[in-house]
């Protein structure tokens, strides 16, 4: 994706986010029930890589399975591509685990931005510890042969009751996770920012005692010129 964009949205909210994309009539972009295992305080910024899981059935998911080298949920961990997000379909279901702390590793060595699912993870004490930003419903121990089986890669999927379809930009910051559709990040990203500036320079006029009529929204135009003010004294 394109380096500026990335950085944009590096430095803004999902709630920011969330209503630049309602303003242009985008509603459900959230993940809905996931939430990052351990806060970054940085954002996961990255185009969607995507695994669909199904219902599993026993005689297709027994351990063995995962001696197959061509098993799906082990080669979206080995394909998934650098600077990308690995989004699971998990069947909002985290009773059985999307994936565990060994393959999180080899997608943080290998260069992943992120991994999100609406299923759970396992060992989920140990992947937040580890540097890669991830996000799930909670954690769960079985593993996940036990009801899902990975049956598609890099397809449109839904995760958390939102459509992801490959290439979708997937933002996530300490609270949770929003898709962005590709075609408009840049101009989402570039609207984010200006919206972070106004918010921050209200957030200080609130601290200072002011009432939010007339500030936030900016209907008094007195608030636009004390803006236009403080963005320049900040340097924003």
């Amino acid at each position: 994706m394109n380096p500026d964009t990335r950085e944009k949205l590096m430095n803004v909210s999902v709630a920011t986010l969330a209503t630049a994309l309602y303003k242009r009539g985008l509603r459900n972009q959230v993940v809905q029930g996931v939430g990052p295992v351990s806060r970054k305080g940085r954002n996961m910024v990255g185009p969607a890589f995507t695994l669909r899981y199904m219902p599993a059935r026993e005689d297709r998911n027994q351990l063995v399975e995962f001696r197959n080298p061509e098993h799906p949920q082990r080669v979206a961990v080995e394909t998934c591509p650098e600077g990308h997000v690995l989004v699971m379909d998990s069947r909002k279901d985290p009773r059985a685990a999307s994936a565990g702390d060994i393959l999180i590793t080899r997608l943080m060595m290998r260069g992943a931005a992120g991994v999100v699912t609406d299923g759970g993870l396992r060992d989920a004490a140990t992947i937040g510890e580890l540097d890669i930003p991830s996000y799930h419903a909670r954690p769960s121990s079985p593993t996940n042969l036990t009801l899902h089986e990975a049956i598609e890669i890099n397809c449109p999927i839904g995760c958390g009751d939102a459509a992801v379809f490959p290439g979708d930009i997937m933002v996530g910051d300490d609270d949770c996770v929003i898709i962005i559709p590709a075609d408009l990040a840049e101009e989402v990203a570039d609207e984010a920012v200006e919206m972070t500036a106004y918010e921050d320079f209200v957030v200080s006029e609130v601290k200072s005692g002011a009432g939010i009529i007339g500030l936030y929204p900016a209907t008094d135009p007195a608030n636009l010129e004390k803006f236009a003010e403080w963005r320049n004294a900040q340097n924003r």
